[in-house]
């Protein structure tokens, strides 16, 4: 087994977490987590969503939060939208977010349908008029996804042939409009996934496309997120969404109350536990997580932030 030698940890509790949160949260809390982050040595926060704000009540202050976020030099701050008037929304504060395009597949058209209210056919087309809307407004489209690559509640297992296939048509896109994605990120958003099935997926992925380099999104409603994780270093996947604390979810998921998305700091801790190196100072990870769960006024799923770090008990099994 060869694991890499370090990861890429993109942070995404405060867009996850906090649109997926009752509330409310004041915008003053929001941007006091989003800095803390920005000290910890992560490089990649997704800040917000623009998105209908009647439909998500806890991103209707996105421009106050961008607004009043201190920017840590060396880190990126991102956004991401469904449709041209969240694009618009995030567009003006291209002085303060890393504005860049992001191409979808939904190899689960009931989710589809569910989720963005669109057939497999109607989405392609929409892709494509967003490429282009993006090309003439000088964005680059750095970013594809698969999502809901694992499974979905709403049409159970998906084959892989069917992940492969969506990838392919994203290939396809790709390769048309000469567009500079080297990584496909595979979203397991409603937590089907096995460290087996993360395998296979990811290994079919990685046979058939060579090309492309695998990002793992991982959600923890039923405990698998971490393990799910390790499966992911055990095939040399480098690149990893993850929430501060556990926060987030998939609105469409599971109960009110399931775990989140792969806590930051577990999945720090892990890798620093066996030699990867991140970048990020634990120590004020866990200070994050503990933040974040003040704020949201409820306990939150990482367990790191309360069991602390081995090198910590090391310390105080030494002092003993």
């Amino acid at each position: 087994m060869t694991l890499p030698s370090s990861v890429v940890i993109s942070e995404e509790g405060p867009r996850e977490g906090f649109q997926i949160e009752p509330g409310p949260i004041a915008a003053a809390d929001k941007i006091a987590l989003i800095d803390a982050l920005g000290r910890t040595g992560l490089k990649y926060i997704q800040a917000v969503s623009f998105v209908n704000p009647k439909r998500v009540p806890g991103m209707a202050d996105a421009e106050e939060v961008v607004g009043g976020m201190t920017l840590t030099p060396g880190v990126e701050y991102s956004s991401i939208w469904f449709n041209e008037i969240g694009l618009l929304r995030a567009w003006a504060l291209r002085d303060r977010l890393t504005i860049a395009g992001k191409i979808r597949a939904y190899p689960s058209d009931a989710f589809l349908k569910k989720n963005l209210n669109r057939s497999h056919e109607e989405h392609l087309e929409y892709t494509r008029y967003e490429i282009g809307r993006y090309k003439n407004m000088g964005i680059p489209v750095s970013e594809a996804s698969v999502t809901a690559a694992f499974g979905c509640n709403f049409a159970g297992e998906i084959p892989v042939e069917r992940v492969l296939s969506e990838i392919g048509a994203l290939k396809a896109l790709i390769v048309e409009h000469d567009l500079p994605i080297n990584v496909v990120s595979l979203a397991d958003t409603m937590a089907w996934a096995t460290p087996n099935t993360i395998k296979r997926v990811v290994g079919a992925v990685q046979d058939r496309f060579p090309e492309f380099d695998v990002s793992l999104h991982l959600h923890d409603t039923r405990g698998m997120a971490i393990a799910n994780a390790f499966a992911g270093l055990q095939m040399g996947v480098v690149y990893f969404d993850a929430a501060v604390g556990g926060l987030g979810g998939c609105p469409f998921a599971a109960h009110r109350g399931a775990a989140g998305n792969i806590s930051t700091e577990d999945l720090v801790f892990m890798c620093h536990e066996m030699g990867i190196e991140t970048g990020i100072d634990l120590d004020a990870l866990i200070e994050c997580a503990l933040l974040a769960e003040r704020i949201v006024g409820h306990p939150l799923p990482g367990q790191v932030m309360r069991g602390g770090t081995l090198a910590k008990f090391r310390e105080g099994a030494r002092s003993r």
